[in-house]
């Protein structure tokens, strides 16, 4: 009986796609010889693929189902065989030199391109860490995050263009407003939470956005500013070869520094904080944590790494416009924290090389490479709702004598 229940659905859908999709797919008008032609074919094709396609789906949801327990159980083995191999000090060894070795001979062995691909995936790497702290450690959502990306960049830009500051001035200042501007949202949503939360950040980010486009006195509107100069080198005059691999090294070097913070505060008393407020925000007050300062820490560390970012991004393309911080590039970040694991540095990490890399490494498929790519986003959310590499709950156990 659940067989033919499941098939009765598939032919429902079937039929809907057909519905939708005919007015598309069979009927194709000729307006010069006036003229209609019917192409039942396709009618038949979208619906035998559709009901084939749903049915295949809907009994993979099962079977996914009948399984989520062995599944777990399975999940808790190979997370204690993991742990176990990452406490041998030689795989970390081993592992640290290979990844190395990978990234200091990168750029001398692929094309400019790829280079520059790979440092705008560790741009993306380091917001992502960045939201990391807000959503998946906090639980704050922030639709947002790209009015923090914006201030770093117009900070940089604004600066070398009137007094000629180089990179490494604004890097800092880039942070350092970041943090403030963070500050500055933390205060009006202290009391949000959930979608109001999100609304609250979405109008934020938009308000900057259209700040920078009309405020042509200030930020040159939607012309923008361009000839903002690239990280100097002890004075040294780079080739655009050169400058591309000198940021390269730039953002790995920014990347592990993140890491190392981001996992220092994970770790610490301020991190323990943050997943508390997630968890429960009430009962989190209850037990003596200072609501307030927590999340006003939370945004501020979040934009700190925005900021930097932004600061990045404006010397790696030497041009900035508001087209370039669009909630677009929020969503984007934001995917790369859920895709890749909320709380988890490894996942979020991955994410960000899957979000930036694999459609460009889809254009042989030319325009269907979106469609693919967002057929993979779902096939992966829907089969592993906790991200890629999902951050693993700590549990505490006490050994104490028993009297």
């Amino acid at each position: 009986m659940r067989k033919f229940a499941e098939i009765r659905k598939s032919l429902y859908v079937a039929l809907w796609f057909i519905f939708l999709t005919f007015p598309i797919m069979v009927i194709r008008i000729n307006p010069l010889e006036k003229t209609v032609e019917w192409r039942w074919m396709n009618m038949a094709l979208v619906g035998i693929g559709t009901f084939f396609l749903s049915f295949l789906w809907r009994y993979l949801i099962s079977k996914k189902e009948e399984g989520s327990k062995r599944a777990e159980e399975k999940q808790n083995e190979k997370i204690s065989k993991l742990r176990r191999l990452i406490e041998n000090r030689k795989i970390i060894a081993g592992s640290v030199v290979a990844g190395a070795l990978l990234a200091a001979v990168f750029p001398f062995v692929v094309s400019l391109y790829q280079t520059n691909i790979m440092t705008t995936a560790l741009i993306y790497v380091m917001l992502g860490l960045g939201l990391n702290i807000v959503v998946g450690l906090a639980g704050l959502l922030d639709l947002g995050y790209v009015a923090f990306y914006a201030v770093g960049a117009y900070a940089y830009a604004l600066l070398n263009y009137h007094f000629g500051l180089n990179f490494w001035m604004v890097l800092p200042v880039g942070a350092a407003l970041g943090a403030l501007f963070g500050i500055l949202l933390g205060f009006p949503v202290l009391r949000l939470r959930g979608d109001y939360l999100a609304i609250v950040t979405l109008g934020f980010g938009e308000i900057i956005r259209l700040i920078l486009e009309n405020w042509n006195e200030f930020s040159f509107g939607p012309s923008g500013i361009s000839n903002i100069s690239r990280p100097p080198l002890f004075g040294i005059e780079l080739s655009v070869q050169n400058a591309t691999v000198y940021m390269y090294y730039i953002m790995i070097f920014l990347c592990l520094v993140t890491i190392f913070i981001v996992k220092r505060l994970q770790d610490s008393r301020i991190g323990r904080a943050w997943v508390a407020l997630r968890e429960d925000e009430v009962a989190c007050q209850a037990m003596g944590i200072d609501r307030t300062k927590t999340k006003l820490t939370a945004f501020a560390l979040g934009a700190t790494w925005a900021g930097m970012g932004g600061v990045v991004f404006a010397a790696k393309t030497t041009f900035v416009n508001p087209a370039s911080f669009t909630i677009w590039e929020s969503i984007i970040i934001l995917c790369i924290v859920v895709l890749g694991g909320m709380g988890s540095v490894i996942g979020v990490i991955t994410g960000a090389f899957i979000i930036i890399l694999l459609p460009e490494y889809l254009r042989v498929f030319s325009e269907f490479r979106m469609l693919m790519f967002g057929i993979i986003l779902v096939v992966m959310m829907v089969f592993r709702p906790g991200g890629i590499i999902s951050g693993v709950r700590r549990t505490y156990k006490f050994e104490g004598k028993n009297f």
